[in-house]
């Protein structure tokens, strides 16, 4: 019996595993790549199915809540700051976003890495008329570096279980179609 050469082989070998880690994702499963272009362009799958650790969070009125609270829903995890240039540019896109997909099974997230400018973030959100997102603080940075965050803003995309679906360090459109079918297909 002949066997295939070994370049058939290794080509068939990486299909199967990336197909199994594309697959191990399975709310993202039936997208394709067309969607990871123009302003999706830089985000990146999660290598694996995960859960995400423990994050612990403030809204506004200083109430901690953490990720787990928000289980059963997508959720966008955005990490921004009012000093952040590209971070102000993005929050319309994000709030129309949010507005588009309605808070039954999908969340944005905005946590705020204010610190001393916190006071700044309430009349921020007023100035931009962001009506359709809540403010919460993500106080002592302890998500951002749960998570490895070194750039802002950088948004998360977690599933329904918590676990990362993946990311897109830097600024995108969030009310673009294809973040809009993103948002829907990890929805399923």
């Amino acid at each position: 019996m002949t066997y295939p050469g070994s370049d058939f082989l290794l080509a068939r070998r990486l299909l199967l595993a990336g197909a199994s880690a594309f697959f191990a994702l399975p709310a993202l499963a039936n997208l394709g790549p067309e969607l990871f272009t123009g302003t999706l362009a830089k985000f990146q799958l999660a290598k694996e199915s995960k859960p995400l650790p423990e994050l612990a969070f403030n809204d506004a009125d200083d109430k901690p809540l953490t990720l787990a609270d928000y289980k059963g829903k997508i959720v966008l995890l955005n990490f921004w700051a009012t000093w952040c240039g590209p971070c102000v540019k993005e929050m319309p896109s994000l709030d129309r976003l949010q507005a588009a997909m309605g808070k039954d099974k999908f969340v944005v997230l905005p946590l705020s890495l204010d610190g001393p400018s916190r006071p700044k973030v309430a009349p921020f959100y007023a100035d931009k008329k962001l009506s359709h997102l809540g403010v919460y603080f993500d106080k002592g940075r302890k998500a951002m570096q749960a998570l490895g965050v070194s750039i802002l803003p950088t948004s998360i995309l977690v599933d329904a279980e918590g676990r990362e679906l993946g990311r897109l360090e830097g600024e995108a459109d969030w009310e673009k179609p294809e973040a809009l079918a993103l948002m829907k297909g990890a929805i399923g």
